[in-house]
């Protein structure tokens, strides 16, 4: 989320809007109605992430241009915009956007938090001062052929688009970090568990490929979701019918921010749809949502395969980021995967705030709109730094005790009288497997006593490696 840590000026200057008068910090670029907002919605103390700001304003910038194109607005006037919205692109500005996240329906209060900055700025540039507008009036000029209802919706699929795009390249860079582990223990074998009993032979190689193609499905889906946030219902302004626009704004915003974004951008089919649905943040949510559950599940079983090191499993050894106690020296957790599970836990509480927030449109629009961005801006951001640091600072360092894996599987009889199965019946097999857990001696031991098999086909068959490969043990 962006900065907000500015201390407002004592100072006030009064500005008017359609409710009266309003006084505003005399060096604040915004005007009477963010001032509305900032004292309506003390909330949460969260602001606009930097995404969001960079989408509006760059539809705004796109406006501008397109307006001029029609003819409707100056070239004096569109190159102040232009000017404006570039130092905020730029990095500038961004403690001027003030208002909380959770604000009034649509986003009505950002959306002109946005138009007031920008307003000021641009004419500040042609020589006006604050708070006149004397050139370039924040809703004629800087919300030309616009809405709240249309603009949000707008900005919401771009950020989503620059924050996603991100998140599905961490998503793949962790499944080739894994993937590479992988490979270097490609035949070491381990034990296989099922409902956390011992199970059947399989090796390191598998069980991480494993983990390596669920997170590279997990980016497939989530690149799937974004296409729909490429159609954009910029241009129906109130209530999808395009009123106070020109007929070709909505294409020539797009062609501008498809430049800008390097995405397939396009004119909604259906102006209407693109206000009242919020379908397209419900699938991308849920592709972040099913990504959060499989990563969830891979640092669940890094948490138990190192654990220990001595009275837990202890197969993995994963790089020590920080001491794990205060109270008890020399103690190691595996601090990465935990908090990566917080963080998926949050992506899954999010998404179920957008669904009820997609649910509770009424009508021509969603006013839920700015509860609905702010989740999906929070879970792409903290998924992807949480991806990040799993990579780096976990998958990156992780090692085999190769060791620890040869005596577990050599302790479990179970683990490898599967094989014997087709060769002297479930119902031997089993009792063999149960007399070696008992007398706490190699299954190998037991089945040469009681002679089921010759010795050197009883080796072949309880060779572990093999058996990693399917098939029946001949």
């Amino acid at each position: 989320m962006a900065s907000m840590t500015r201390e407002p000026s004592t100072r006030t200057r009064i500005e008017k809007d359609t409710l009266g008068e309003v006084r505003v910090p005399s060096d604040a670029l915004w005007g009477a109605q963010t001032q509305r907002a900032v004292e309506n919605y003390p909330i949460s103390g969260y602001k606009a992430f930097p995404a969001f700001i960079r989408a509006i304003v760059s539809v705004k910038k796109a406006a501008a241009l397109a307006n001029a194109e029609a003819g409707r607005l100056s070239a004096e006037r569109r190159d102040a915009i232009v000017w404006a919205c570039d130092e905020i692109l730029g990095g500038k500005h961004y403690d001027q956007f003030v208002v909380d996240v959770f604000q009034a329906g649509a986003g009505v209060s950002f959306h002109m938090n946005a138009n007031e900055v920008i307003a000021n700025v641009a004419d500040r540039r042609l020589g006006g001062t604050l708070g006149t507008y004397t050139k370039v009036n924040a809703n004629d000029h800087v919300n030309m052929a616009q809405s709240t209802n249309d603009v949000t919706p707008t900005a919401m699929r771009l950020a989503h688009l620059e924050l996603t795009k991100a998140l599905a390249t961490e998503l793949d860079l962790l499944a080739a970090a894994i993937d590479s582990k992988a490979k270097d223990v490609a035949d070491v074998v381990k034990p296989g568990r099922t409902h956390l009993q011992d199970a059947v032979p399989i090796t390191f190689g598998q069980e991480l490929g494993g983990w390596a193609a669920r997170v590279r499905s997990a980016a497939a889906r989530l690149r799937a979701g974004r296409q729909e946030l490429c159609e954009l219902g910029i241009g129906g302004t109130a209530a999808g019918t395009g009123l106070n626009a020109d007929p070709r704004f909505r294409e020539r915003v797009c062609r501008h921010l498809a430049d800008w974004y390097t995405e397939p951008i396009v004119p909604a089919a259906d102006l209407f749809q693109a206000m009242q649905s919020m379908a397209p943040f419900v699938r991308i949510s849920s592709g972040m949502r099913t990504a959060a559950i499989e990563l969830a599940q891979v640092c669940n079983d890094i948490r138990l395969l190192v654990s220990g090191p001595r009275t837990g499993f202890g197969e993995l050894i994963i790089p020590a980021v920080q001491p794990g106690s205060s109270i008890m020296p020399g103690k190691i957790n595996p601090a990465i995967a935990e908090m990566v599970n917080q963080v998926c836990n949050q992506v899954i509480g999010n998404d179920t705030a957008v669904m009820l927030g997609a649910q509770q449109g009424q009508l021509e629009l969603n006013v839920m709109m700015p509860g609905i961005n702010y989740a999906v801006c929070l879970s792409a951001t903290i998924l992807t730094n949480a991806v990040r640091q799993l990579r780096t600072r976990t998958i990156d360092g992780m090692r085999v005790d190769r060791e620890r894996a040869q005596e577990l599987l050599d302790a479990s009889p179970p683990l490898v009288v599967t094989a014997l199965s087709p060769h002297i019946g479930y119902a031997k097999a089993a009792a063999l497997a149960k007399r070696a857990l008992a007398e706490k001696r190699s299954l190998f031991e037991v089945a040469l006593e009681e002679k089921v098999l010759p010795e050197a086909d009883l080796r072949r068959v309880l060779d572990p490696l093999p058996m990693t490969r399917g098939g029946v043990m001949e």
